[in-house]
């Protein structure tokens, strides 16, 4: 019996890393690989872009938790994948992008196509591969465990058709190690600080994402001592938004900024917690004062967003229970938190007219609580972002750090295909129209998505900036489509609102239903005002 081909070794050591689902678009020069994985176990899901396929490749694990695959052929196909590759980097997602590419010997002589894959994605992977016979066993071992450790992000492997299709010496058992997250020491001084404060707060960030138990370690911090919790976007349900002590997730709202800064500036001890400021807008530069701030991160913090005056570089949750092991504290924040819950609500409360704020809220208070959501970039995010209530982590993903448009519909299909559970993509009309040719992948995979579209003809938040700046409406506003005709022309069932009521009803029916639909909801021109 031959031995396996290198593809074959590719397909199987990502098998063993928990991937069942592979995405992308294939060319002549990725098909060894495509085939080895269909045989391994590995399900190739065709998209019809290969950014979105990255980003479906990012909601599959989000719900398994194994790194996302997206494969892609040589020259146009290789440089459709910098969007989501970049995004991959800035939203920490451990995604393996595997390109088609020729031999050294036939790039010498033959230039159709060809260009340097590992010089276009350098700056936005954490390394990158070029595969060689004989090695693939060790070259995706290490792309596998780069990818995961200790801050996820993207690695990129560049699969000359020679290679993936020559034979390979039998591997033996993986090559790495995995190793278990760091803790702290010297934490001596912070423990101290800690059992003097009268009001301290935690800011959770994504990186707990990634460290077990954290989530669990954040609550009993917070019920144990009457401590309150603020979140990224990314980290939103880190510690369930309906509890009293969760003032929810921030970073883009200049509305819930200035309801929420008075707060942290009261703190007399910050306790940044896999806190990565990657997400923030300009607003959270220098939130807190630095002297009374100490952080637990994954990675050492280059950004210089923000001051602490003691920092680790450690297992963020672990270190969580490290500080507050055994120590009784007296925290005393009165009815601050209470009230800045309060004032959040109300801040963000529907009013009686329909637009988003109303829809919105039809959506979060009718979905099932289980079920995930994804929400595309622009001004529908950043308000669902603030009223969208979480229960756990990894409920309400987006593209927080690039902030993509067009990734929530892909988002929600990864995610779907790869847990079999339904899911739910809240999309702007210019987010879906940049990738309306994903409706046939959605149709294609039966992906069990509720694909929402929030239409008022209009980019929104640019159009906001252009009248708050005094500058021309330019660019902005476009002709209304049909959304609901679009999807059910493409053999989708779709469906349409234009009030709560017809939400209300639209949306049940949506969640009754078996296979995926797409729901537009009409909105009117500049009903984003005063919300966000």
């Amino acid at each position: 019996m031959p031995n396996p081909t290198s593809a074959e070794i590719i397909a199987l050591r990502l098998y063993e890393a928990g991937v069942r689902h592979a995405f992308g678009v294939p060319g002549g020069e990725v098909l060894e690989l495509i085939d080895a994985m269909e045989r391994i176990g590995i399900r190739f899901v065709l998209a019809r872009h290969e950014n979105a396929a990255g980003f479906m490749a990012e909601g599959a694990w989000h719900a398994t938790g194994a790194p996302g695959v997206l494969v892609a052929t040589v020259g146009p196909g290789m440089a459709n994948t910098v969007n989501v590759t970049a995004n991959a980097e800035q939203d920490r997602v451990p995604l393996i992008v595997i390109t088609g590419a020729y031999d050294d010997v036939t790039t010498l002589r033959y230039t159709h196509q060809i260009f340097d894959h590992r010089a276009v994605l350098k700056p936005v992977v954490k390394a990158s591969f070029e595969a060689r016979a004989g090695a693939c066993d060790v070259m995706i071992d290490k792309a596998v465990r780069i990818a995961q450790d200790p801050q996820p992000g993207p690695v990129h492997i560049d699969l000359p058709v020679k290679v993936a299709a020559a034979e390979h010496p039998v591997p033996g058992v993986g090559y790495l190690t995995p190793v278990s997250p760091s803790l702290p020491t010297g934490l001596d001084a912070a423990r101290r600080r800690l059992a003097n404060a009268k009001r301290p707060l935690i800011v959770a960030g994504l990186d707990l994402l990634q460290s077990p138990g954290a989530p669990e370690a954040v609550r009993a911090a917070a019920e144990a001592h009457g401590i309150p919790v603020v979140t990224t976007y990314k980290a939103k349900g880190v510690l369930d938004e309906r509890h009293p002590l969760s003032l929810g997730g921030h970073g883009l709202s200049p509305k819930s900024d200035a309801i929420l800064m008075p707060l942290i500036g009261e703190a007399d001890l910050v306790i940044c917690a896999g806190y990565d400021p990657i997400e923030m807008r300009t607003g959270w530069q220098d939130p807190w004062d630095r002297a009374n701030a100490i952080s637990f991160t994954a990675v050492p913090d280059r950004q210089a967003m923000h001051g602490v005056s003691q920092g680790w570089v450690c297992d963020p949750g672990r270190s969580l229970e490290a500080l507050f092991d055994g120590l009784a504290l007296s925290v005393d924040w009165g009815a601050r938190v209470a009230e800045t819950r309060a004032a959040l609500d109300a801040a963000f409360a529907p009013g009686d007219d329909w637009g988003p704020a109303q829809a919105l809220a039809i959506l979060d208070r009718m979905r099932p609580g289980e079920m995930m959501t994804s929400v595309d970039s622009g001004a529908h995010r950043i308000l669902m972002s603030q009223m969208w209530h979480c229960d756990r982590p990894h409920t309400l993903i987006q593209s927080t750090g690039l902030c993509t448009m067009g990734c929530a519909l892909p988002l929600a299909m990864g995610h779907g295909l790869a847990s079999g559970e339904r899911s739910l993509a809240v999309m702007g009309d210019g987010c879906l129209d940049m990738i309306l040719g994903e409706l046939a992948t959605l149709r294609d995979t039966a992906a069990p998505v509720i694909c929402t579209v929030l239409n008022d003809s209009s980019l929104a938040l640019i159009e906001m900036k252009q009248r708050r700046d005094g500058k021309q409406n330019a660019g902005v506003d476009f002709g209304a489509t049909d959304y609901a005709a679009v999807a059910g022309a493409m053999g989708l069932k779709s469906l349409k609102a234009d009030s709560a009521a017809s939400l209300e009803e639209t949306f049940a029916e949506a969640l009754a239903a078996d296979g995926p639909v797409l729901l537009e909801i009409t909105i009117p021109r500049r009903s984003y005002d005063g919300l966000i």
